[in-house]
């Protein structure tokens, strides 16, 4: 596996010396693909307090008072932060109100989700918005207009109403970021850790950057990476995959392949039964492609943040950056939202009520202090 994998890495690999004006010294990356154990990220007993942060190109080094040659590997921090859940609960308030402007475009005057409903509807569906609706309109009655044959785009159109609502809500004034966010981000930049914000696989993509650095301010936001679509693009891995179609671990691509040959053989299963009750099936494989989405959104936040990926911490809102981190072995913990109050994330480091006080601060990421 290292043999398949170390060419490739040898002719992507970026710079790896930039010079530090302030002392002579010179910083050499580390390879963002080496693989540590999870339990040398983090010291329980660690005296070197971290330098200033310097900025090379779309790299971070740290200087500090003594050699940054006898700087200890695992003593490196960087800390990725999701959008939906984790800077914003967007789905406290804006998710239903999305839905109720959806049904109003869509000329749905009988269907306004109130809070009692629209919990029950996410406890009984698992937050899945598809099986959602289609549990409302089989209790309330689908309209009278409508053939059967039609309720799939049916549904599609109502999510792709309450998408635009909600993007729409998302980038306005009128949605706070989380309480202590702005504190955390101004801890890690006193303490010398690269703070990534990931963009690239959030429901409201790129868009949410630009309300993203409203919030924050631009003074603090130009302490942090902001990783969109493009920045995945410009990542070593980003280059590879979609360059030459190839991933970084062949155990990834083998994973990737293995994925597509169940997915194909459960569509050929699934075609045969369906052909003797005379119906028309489609088995999803978009999990597969979001996975993947994430996956290279994780590696070019480590890569932009000049810090091996397992040396990392994903601070996750969402099962698909959960999914990605478990996938890569990058560190994550949850922070709970209005959308995951009840949901289990066993993979997960630690889950978290918010930032601050008995919660995330950057003190305990550095103790390795989860609970």
């Amino acid at each position: 596996m290292e043999t398949a994998s170390c060419s490739i890495l040898n002719t992507l690999r970026p710079s790896s010396t930039a010079r530090n004006n302030s002392n002579d010294t010179f910083y050499t990356p580390r390879n963002p693909y080496l693989v540590l154990p999870f339990s040398s990220i983090f010291p329980r007993n660690s005296t070197t307090s971290p330098g200033k942060c310097l900025h090379f190109n779309r790299f971070i080094a740290f200087s500090s008072p003594s050699s940054s040659d006898n700087q200890n590997a695992s003593q490196k921090l960087a800390v990725l932060l999701e959008v939906e859940g984790v800077l914003m609960d967007a789905y406290r308030v804006g998710n239903r109100q999305a839905f109720n402007v959806a049904f109003q475009k869509l000329g749905l005057d009988c269907a306004n989700w109130r809070e009692p409903v629209y919990l029950d509807l996410v406890r009984k569906c698992s937050g899945d918005e598809e099986r959602m609706l289609n549990l409302y309109f089989n209790q309330i009655a689908w309209p009278t207009s409508l053939p059967t044959n039609e309720k799939g785009s049916f549904i599609k159109s109502v999510l792709r109403e309450k998408k635009s609502a909600f993007d729409e809500f998302v980038m306005s004034k009128s949605l706070p970021l989380r309480p202590g966010v702005e504190d955390f981000i101004d801890d890690a930049y006193q303490e010398g850790i690269p703070v990534a914000i990931l963009t690239a696989y959030s429901k409201s993509g790129d868009k949410i950057a630009g309300s993203i650095i409203e919030k924050l301010g631009h003074e603090r936001i130009s302490k942090v990476n902001i990783i969109g679509n493009e920045e995945v693009k410009q990542s070593s891995y980003g280059q590879l995959v979609t360059q030459k179609g190839l991933s970084l671990g062949l155990d990834e691509q083998l994973a990737k392949e293995a994925i597509k040959a169940a997915s194909a053989e459960k569509q050929k299963i699934a075609e045969e039964v369906a052909s003797m009750l005379k119906l028309s099936v489609e088995i999803d494989t978009s999990s597969s492609e979001s996975l993947g989405k994430t996956v290279a959104a994780l590696r070019a936040g480590a890569e932009f943040a000049g810090v091996p990926f397992q040396s990392c911490v994903l601070i996750a809102g969402s099962q698909s950056g959960v999914s990605g981190a478990e996938q890569i072995g990058m560190p994550c913990i949850v922070l709970r939202s209005s959308l995951t109050t009840r949901a289990e994330f066993p993979s997960a480091k630690a889950i978290m009520d918010g930032f601050g006080g008995a919660d995330l601060t950057i003190s305990k990421l550095r103790a390795k202090r989860w609970s």
